[in-house]
């Protein structure tokens, strides 16, 4: 049910107001058209509950505000979203898809921590558990913002992402302050597995000046994934509970581009593991990858080859609890044994303030490429405690310089 407020003349204040239409009721049309007649210079206020979402949905939003009181409930309907039709590919890197997309610029969505989305992801993930996965599939990205400038989305939640949780692309100048995301398996078949892998809970990509602040976030996969040409990147107050951790890449994928992230602060960062029966991964605390040198296949699923850099990435304050490895830089991603080195080089990257927990003893693994070995490696105050009864290892391959830890010890080659 869509109510339009009263419009002063010469007023930019227009309010469309909006209701759940009830439980197996279509919401689709009601919520677009709110959006058509409010989303420039006006405010639309959603009234809590959820709203039937059964196709892909574009909100276009210019100087405005929405309220989103209730959850857009997106139908668990597997074979129409992989259908190419029904999602939208907006997001390059490998192909991937997305059912609901926000464009524009100077706006606010608001969900006051009582709406958000609800992807309906336990019918996905019990589906997927027993078929291959691959990049560019069809499973949707929960919330792409794509093209927007001067956005903010504060105390967001999204329920069971069936893939990424949220994905910013082609973007500048974006706040998210406050955002939740929860993919938990509750399939007894699949306990003890990580069934829900995918659900990262956010890709940035060709971004600039991009703002975490206090994200929680349980996941299979990478609970931040910054990716290629995201720049000026801060991320503050960020819980990742299961998951590989926070990822810087997979790049150099695409031959034909090179790949630039520069300048990201990650701080005030929490790593938890969970009960095992639950979600038994917990990979890394900040991890760096890149493709090899050498081309194998083509993306979304195959690539390698491509350059570009990862520098000035500061990362403090950091808390882990039984992490497997705690900083791992490497550069062998979807290669093999003979492939080229990669071109993509990593530099001035810095770890301050350390504390906490890590199933080895080593705590940090820097595999850099021998075409580009890695200068101005810094570490200040690393005190993460290795199993009982074994003592620290640092290693460094190709690494030119580092500073800070007690002997990073060279070996084999990469």
């Amino acid at each position: 049910m869509i109510g339009l407020g009263s419009v002063a003349r010469g007023s930019t204040t227009n309010v469309c107001t909006v209701a759940p239409l009830g439980p197996g009721k279509d919401d689709t049309d009601q919520v677009e058209a709110a959006i058509a007649r409010c989303g420039h210079f006006g405010t639309t206020v959603f009234a809590s509950g959820e709203y039937n979402i059964t196709r892909k949905m574009t909100w276009d939003l210019v100087s405005s505000t929405v309220e989103l009181h209730g959850y857009l409930s997106f139908v668990p309907d597997i074979q129409y979203w992989l259908d190419p039709n029904n999602t939208y590919r907006v997001i390059f890197i490998q192909d991937q898809a997305s059912w609901f997309v926000v464009t524009g610029h100077d706006f606010t969505i608001d969900a006051h921590g009582t709406g958000g989305i609800n992807g309906n992801g336990q019918p996905w993930w019990s589906y997927f558990a027993t078929r291959t996965r691959e990049d560019g599939d069809g499973r949707p990205v929960a919330f792409t913002l794509k093209n927007v400038t001067r956005g903010v989305v504060r105390d967001f939640r999204i329920e069971k992402q069936p893939f990424w949780c949220n994905a910013v692309a082609d973007s500048s100048e974006v706040l998210y302050d406050r955002m939740y995301c929860n993919a938990t398996n509750e399939d007894p078949m699949y306990a003890g597995q990580n069934v829900v892998p995918n659900t990262d809970g956010i890709d940035t990509y060709r971004s600039d000046k991009i703002t975490l602040l206090h994200w929680d976030i349980t996941c299979g996969d990478d609970c931040l994934a910054i990716k290629g040409n995201s720049t000026n990147i801060l991320a503050n107050d960020i819980t990742c509970r299961g998951g590989n951790g926070i990822a810087f890449g997979s790049l150099g994928q695409y031959v034909q581009f090179n790949d630039i992230v520069d300048h990201v602060l990650l701080e005030d960062l929490k790593l938890i593991r969970l009960d095992p029966q639950v979600q038994p991964n917990l990979g890394s605390g900040v991890y760096f990858k890149s493709w090899t040198g050498t081309v194998n296949g083509s993306p979304p699923t195959g690539g390698g080859g491509g350059g570009g850099y990862v520098a000035n990435v500061v990362a403090k304050n950091v808390s882990l609890d039984n992490v497997t490895l705690p900083i791992h830089v490497y550069q062998t991603n979807g290669g093999h044994t003979g492939d080229a080195p990669s071109k993509l080089q990593f530099s001035n990257l810095t770890f301050i303030d350390w504390t906490g927990t890590s199933q080895r003893n080593t705590i940090v693994e820097l595999q850099c490429s021998s075409a580009a070995p890695c200068p101005n490696m810094r570490f200040e105050n690393i005190d993460v405690t290795p199993p009982k009864g074994t003592a620290p290892s640092y290693i460094c391959v190709n690494v030119v310089n580092e500073f800070g830890l007690p002997a990073c010890n060279a070996t084999g080659t990469a």
